[in-house]
């Protein structure tokens, strides 16, 4: 039976907040397929999984000066692996630059019938020009993507698509991040001092492309008329003073369920193809109205505004204002989503059906 290495940029497992990294950290606290893990070395790391570490050794850092591969020790590492003779499934995430080394040192030992590459892009739009594409798709085996808008974007993109496709959605710990009572949301409220009559809260990194900025204008309009509205602000270190606004700073993602829990809404102001949006279910899944930007994998994940109210044109101030307005006047609510939706339970299921299919296809 074929095995199964996971290459990661990352040691593993990860102690910073990183959306594929906490993926994978749930799968692997649990039953999974994964037999070796590739990567740097980690503070620890995962029992009964062989790992093969890329050291940071001067040697290292001078051969990947003279062959200009910065990927050496990770195909070292790899090499270790194939000397068994098994076949392989060869995992890796969002890693792009790693390809073409990858693909020269297996094409060098003559092993294409031995490995089934599997490349998981956490992103939405096409990463490579049409013509760019072609050595890519050529090589990998199976394309895997966070929604399925994101495969009709590469199909419409791509004349050319020789390898096959297949979604498997994000998932989160439900048990960690479910809706609470009214009465313990009142509660919780008062334990964390919020005392307007409606909270709302963005939760990001601080880049131009996720948008504070263009919510923190369209809280100072909102201000105008709803001077009992509070907005809660996590994920940057700004200072500034803004009537309305708090800023929480950055937080481990084990504090933010309370945070979510006791607000009413939950603002995705994306301004660019986002591939998901982790925040998003976590935020749905504790019960938050969400009000998101219609771009990239959003419209999927909100199930085209069956779970929440999408911004059709997010670069519009009015159209946001116009929501918030909506939802102040309590003129329209969304059902809760099901605990298996979205829920790390659902993308560890998936993740075992993607290795064994790519089991089935590494048997013909």
């Amino acid at each position: 039976m074929a095995k199964v290495i996971l290459i990661s940029q990352f040691p593993l497992p990860y102690s910073k907040i990183g959306s594929w990294t906490t993926l994978y950290q749930n799968y692997l606290e649990g039953k999974h397929s994964i037999d070796y893990i590739i990567c740097e070395q980690p503070e620890t790391r995962f029992p009964n999984i062989h790992y093969e570490i890329v050291g940071q050794t001067l040697t290292l850092k001078l051969k990947k000066k003279y062959h200009k591969n910065n990927y050496i020790g990770y195909l070292e590492a790899l090499e270790k692996i194939l000397a068994t003779g098994e076949k392989h499934i060869i995992q890796v995430v969002d890693n792009f630059g790693i390809i073409k080394p990858l693909q020269e040192f297996l094409t060098s030992k003559g092993l294409k019938n031995r490995y089934y590459i599997q490349f998981f892009y956490h992103g939405f739009a096409p990463f490579y020009g049409n013509l760019d594409s072609r050595n890519f798709y050529e090589f990998i085996d199976e394309m895997v993507l966070l929604t399925y808008d994101s495969y009709k974007a590469h199909k419409e993109y791509y004349t050319i698509l020789p390898c096959r496709f297949s979604v498997l959605h994000n998932g989160i710990d439900t048990d960690k991040f479910y809706k609470i009572a009214p009465e313990k949301k009142k509660a919780l409220r008062e334990k964390l001092g919020f005392t307007s009559e409606k909270i709302f809260i963005w939760c990001s990194q601080d880049r131009p492309k996720k948008g504070l900025d263009l919510m923190l204008d369209v809280w100072n309009r909102i201000q105008e008329n709803h001077d009992n509205c509070t907005l809660l602000v996590i994920g940057t270190n700004r200072k500034e003073t803004i009537k309305g606004v708090v800023f929480l700073g950055k937080m481990p993602n084990s504090e933010l369920p309370e945070y979510y829990q006791a607000t009413d809404a939950y603002l995705f102001p994306t301004l660019w193809h986002e591939g998901f949006g982790l925040s998003l279910i976590e935020a749905l899944h504790c019960g938050c109205y969400c009000i998101a930007s219609a771009l990239g994998g959003v419209p999927e994940v909100l199930q085209h505004g069956k779970l929440g109210r999408l911004i059709e044109n997010p670069h519009f101030i009015s159209e946001w204002i116009e929501a918030i307005e909506e939802f102040l006047s309590e003129s329209s609510s969304y059902p809760s989503i099901p605990k298996e939706l979205y829920s790390k339970e659902t993308w560890s299921q998936g993740m075992e059906e993607r290795i064994f299919d790519a089991k089935k296809s590494l048997e013909r």
